[in-house]
């Protein structure tokens, strides 16, 4: 397991000039495209919102979602909608999931996490693993969400960790107990199994 730096108390603003500053060393790094990964859910997005206007070249940013519900792209619940209204028109290319995709390295995996452990659709009764040799996994949350019950695409544990940086945002005591729980390898949960893998940097904002 890597080593977790965790950013307390940090607002939407933190996270966005942390964003910010990751992806222009990485963009200053390569002369070519650089590819990152985002989660869905509503906590991203009003930080994205902020990344939007600090000023990045988008252009060479593909951005793929971490996961995404098995709906049209026009559907509230998708993921990659929701990206692609707000990062295209910037510049980014949004690549959907789709099965028999291979997913590129990333220069940053940004991920959220259930207050059941899960990241990306990566839920418990999944059993995602390590070694996981499929990079995009069609599954079926149980039980389903009942804000999002749809069938999903995800990238899985090796996909993830195919990156230069992981970050998380997580939200509210109760998750944040659960993550400190996992980096203390006290529970089996797919967020911890990821952290016990993980060998890049960790940078959580709780």
């Amino acid at each position: 397991m890597s080593q977790v730096e965790m950013i307390v108390n940090a607002d939407d603003r933190a996270v966005a000039d942390w964003l910010h500053a990751r992806l222009t060393l990485a963009l200053a790094a390569s002369p070519d495209r650089v590819a990152i990964t985002l989660p869905g859910g509503s906590t991203p997005f009003p930080i994205l919102r902020q990344l939007a206007d600090l000023g990045l070249d988008w252009s060479r940013i593909d951005v793929w979602p971490g996961d995404d519900r098995l709906v049209a792209e026009n559907h509230p619940a998708s993921n990659v909608g929701r990206i692609r209204a707000l990062l295209e028109p910037l510049g980014a290319r949004i690549v959907p999931l789709a099965e028999g995709a291979r997913p590129p390295h990333f220069a940053l995996a940004w991920l959220g996490m259930g207050g059941d452990g899960h990241i990306a659709s990566l839920f418990p009764n999944t059993d995602p693993r390590a070694d996981d040799p499929q990079p995009v996994r069609r599954l079926v949350p149980d039980p389903l969400p009942p804000e999002a019950p749809f069938p999903r695409l995800s990238l899985n544990i090796p996909a993830l960790l195919d990156s230069d940086a992981v970050l998380f945002v997580i939200r509210g005591a109760d998750k944040r107990a659960l993550f400190e729980a996992a980096r203390r390898g006290e529970h089996d949960l797919p967020v911890a199994r990821l952290l016990a893998a993980a060998r890049q940097p960790v940078t959580c904002f709780a």
